[in-house]
């Protein structure tokens, strides 16, 4: 199982390597209030973009993986000697500056313990948030076989494949897992909780030089906490809630998305700073500036191809002609060669990316990944002709007002006033019109737009997110300046305080839920489970595949995923299960339903000749596990097979198998 303590070390090392980094790069290229609370981020998105295609080409070893961090400090001990870009009287008090650092630290462990295990008597449960975590295998496939990555859910013919997911925020965890010798698991936990850690600094820095005022940092932290008015909902709708509303489905702020989605979460946060260092660009242009945004939005895509592509992409093409209007003649063709040069050197850096994307669409076959498709707001009680047409407006006025009550209004509200009442100088207005660009973006995709890659509206549930955090960061510098006397109006401030009050609750249960909440589940089972995969990866090499019935242990999750697999093999499987396969393959829908269905019927003591013949020709399958909860444990089709011979076994627990070699006349292909 996880330790929590290597967990701990491996989170304690990134947030003091990644922040050393940031700070030195960062005060060349960030404005000085931001600098500090940055940190954290900007330096795991310029490591991450830089050391990814450096350590693909020299290879993934503890040896190469302490040289890049070498090499990183020495840049940033010659960095600091440099003098910062643009000295400032205007700093982050360091009261605040402790106390809001010491906060966020404390928040970050919300999200972090949801993915810790926890030992009850002689059991082991998981939160329902590991769902989504199951996704660890590609931490530890990268830390296993290097990079690229293989696809760890499935293989055939004995390919190694490659994974049809954005990964560079795994990538960060296998560095960790790699150079301090922890489990994918562990640097999942500990990543976890540097990325929230990271995320609310970007939130708090930019909350704190918009208002000029340190304790806007600590405001901050507390409007990122605030989640949905669902809890109120009940005492006025009672029963009919259900047909008043669509069923919730994931569309929430910062605290719920960085349980469930860090690595969308972190890419949200390389938005946000990039359309800060933007803004910044059409003022201060600079070398360093322009090497420094590519980095972010680079590591912003490779991230989440829906935050940091689609959705930085329409942010930015909605604030350039705002930016471009406000500048002289001189100044916007600069501006624009600029931006020009950022975008070739985007490309040229993402496009390995960009490939394997395109290629996992057109293996896919669902034809462009995006479509029209508004928002589903409104339940069955309007009628289904005219709820489609209801639920435009009701995103706006109803869903917006729900899932966001503390910064919805009170954010808009505090952007419009510093932008439209010139209470910002050049500088802060350009990148407060930057990031009113993506609070719009972040607003209006999710409002038009659903992807149709997978069966949840991925687009729409990831694309709020920076939209949702620029918003939080605003209205903590709104309250902060109302307080101070100045600022935005006092009707704007009321709204935002009462709505952070009113979503405190939901608050509290997402947070209980994390931490304490287990949901009844076979824990025991699991608990048992560890002793079954080391023997396993006994009887396997690193590159080997397994196979086990995608169906074991399913209810440990909300939805039914291979989790003691992804949790504890460490090894890659033939076939992990329809929800990591529509995650991490190019499959298409059809060809993975009908081997779902192969795989579940020989786990469940179903299967005929032809199907263990595909298990180790087809699939690679060259170990198998069969365990006393599989149908196959009194029907063993296994124990018949000509192709599997019986290698380990324990009592009423499990029994492994390894395939035999192909015989005369049998083709690997």
């Amino acid at each position: 199982m996880a330790s929590l303590l290597n967990a701990a070390l491996g989170a304690a090392v990134a947030a003091a390597f990644w922040t050393f980094l940031g700070f030195a790069v960062g005060r060349c290229v960030i404005p000085r209030p931001m600098v500090w609370p940055t940190a954290p981020a900007l330096g795991w998105a310029i490591h991450s973009a830089i050391t990814l295609p450096v350590l693909s080409w020299v290879g993934l070893s503890s040896v190469n993986v302490f040289a890049a961090a070498a090499a990183g400090v020495g840049v940033g001990i010659a960095l600091l000697r440099i003098p910062p870009a643009a000295p400032s009287a205007e700093g982050f008090h360091p009261r605040w500056a402790f106390l809001a650092t010491a906060g966020a630290a404390i928040l970050a462990l919300a999200p972090a313990v949801a993915i810790a295990p926890e030992r009850i008597g002689d059991g082991v449960w998981l939160a329902p948030p590991i769902f989504d975590h199951s996704k660890i295998v590609i931490i530890d496939v990268i830390r296993r076989l290097g990079l690229p990555p293989a696809n760890p859910v499935f293989g055939e013919f004995g390919e190694a494949g490659r994974t049809a997911y954005y990964y560079l925020w795994y990538f960060g965890g296998a560095e960790l897992a790699v150079a301090l010798g922890i489990t994918g698991w562990e640097a999942d936990i500990a990543l976890t909780w540097f990325t929230a850690f990271a995320t609310l600094g970007v939130v708090m820095g930019l909350a704190v030089w918009m208002s000029a005022r340190s304790i806007a940092a600590v405001w901050a932290l507390m409007f990122c906490c605030a989640a949905s008015l669902r809890w109120l909902l009940p005492d006025f709708l009672g029963a009919r809630l259900g047909e008043f509303l669509a069923h919730p489905s994931g569309f929430a702020g910062w605290l719920f998305q960085a349980t469930w989605a860090p690595q969308h979460l972190m890419s949200g946060s390389c938005v946000m700073l990039a359309m800060v260092l933007m803004g910044r660009l059409a003022r201060r242009p600079s070398a360093m500036l322009v090497a420094t945004l590519v980095l972010i939005v680079v590591a912003g895509f490779e991230s989440s191809t829906y935050v940091g592509g689609v959705t930085f992409a329409v942010a930015a093409i909605v604030a350039l002609p705002f930016l471009l209007a406000g500048l002289d003649p001189q100044a916007r063709v600069r501006f624009v060669w600029n931006l020009a040069a950022a975008a070739a050197l985007c490309l040229v850096l993402a496009a390995p990316f960009l490939l394997d994307q395109a290629a996992a669409l057109a293996s896919r076959g669902r034809g462009f990944p995006i479509g029209i498709h508004p928002f589903e707001v409104l339940g069955d009680l309007f009628p289904a002709d005219r709820r489609r047409i209801l639920d435009l407006p009701a995103y706006w006025v109803i869903l917006l007002v729900i899932e966001f009550p503390a910064v919805y209004l009170a954010g808009a509200a505090a952007i419009a006033i510093l932008i439209r009442h010139g209470k910002l100088e050049p500088e802060r207005q350009s990148a407060a019109i930057a990031l009113a660009a993506l609070a719009a973006a972040g607003l209006g995709i999710p409002w038009l737009l659903a992807s149709t890659v997978g069966d949840n509206n991925d687009l729409g549930l990831r694309a709020v997110l920076p939209g949702a955090m620029v918003l939080a960061a605003f209205s903590a510098a709104g309250v902060a300046l109302w307080l101070r006397g100045r600022g935005p109006p006092r009707w704007a401030a009321i709204v935002g305080l009462c709505g952070l009050l009113l979503g405190l609750p939901e608050s509290g249960r997402i947070i209980y839920s994390n931490v304490a909440d287990r949901p009844p589940q076979p824990s025991h089972d699991f608990a048992e489970t560890p002793e079954m995969w080391a023997a396993v990866r006994r009887h396997s090499g690193p590159a080997e595949r397994v196979a086990n019935n995608p169906l074991f242990l399913a209810t440990m999750t909300p939805w039914p995923v291979n989790i003691s697999w992804a949790l504890l093999s460490d090894r890659s499987s033939c076939f992990a299960g329809r929800e990591l396969a529509l995650a991490l393959t190019s499959l298409p829908p059809e060809r993975r339903a009908v081997i779902d269905a192969q795989f579940i019927r020989v786990f469940a003591g179903e299967a005929d000749t032809a199907d263990m013949r595909e298990l180790v020709i087809r699939y690679g399958c060259r170990i198998a596990v069969v365990t006393s909860q599989d149908g196959a444990w009194n029907h063993d089709p296994f124990a018949a097979s000509p192709y599997y011979r019986l290698v380990e076994s324990k009592p009423d627990r499990f029994r492994i198998y390894l395939a035999t070699a192909p015989g005369d006349g049998e083709s690997q292909h």
